[in-house]
């Protein structure tokens, strides 16, 4: 999450956010950036070649801790909706929170 967090702290920096707003994008963004990586986990191990674009099943093959190897498929789907969620709620009171919304819903929809 950490490299999500600096893209989004930099738009808010440039945009100047207060250092409240700035705090709150901050943990907004390294919560996105983990939900990311747990539907990354989880497409890993359900979806095609053809939807990843590149061979699926490698972190398995790796014996990598994934979020689906340690608490389950179902289990990684919910804490990724779980961790948008709460995202959004962080933002929700911030002036045209939208956008940021709508692209943190996309990470846990997303097919690839």
């Amino acid at each position: 999450g950490a490299l999500i967090a600096a893209s989004v702290v930099c738009g808010a920096l440039v945009g100047g956010a207060s250092k409240a707003a700035v705090a709150r994008l901050r943990a907004f963004g390294r919560e996105i950036g983990l939900a990311f990586q747990v539907v990354d986990d989880v497409l890993d191990v359900t979806a095609t070649a053809e939807q990843l674009g590149k061979s699926p099943g490698k972190d398995q093959a790796a014996h990598k801790q994934t979020y689906p190897a340690l608490m389950g498929l179902e289990k990684a789907k919910v804490h990724a909706q779980q961790l948008i969620d709460k995202a959004c709620r962080r933002i929700a009171n911030l002036p045209r929170p939208q956008a940021l919304t709508t692209i943190s819903r996309y990470f846990v929809a997303r097919t690839h």
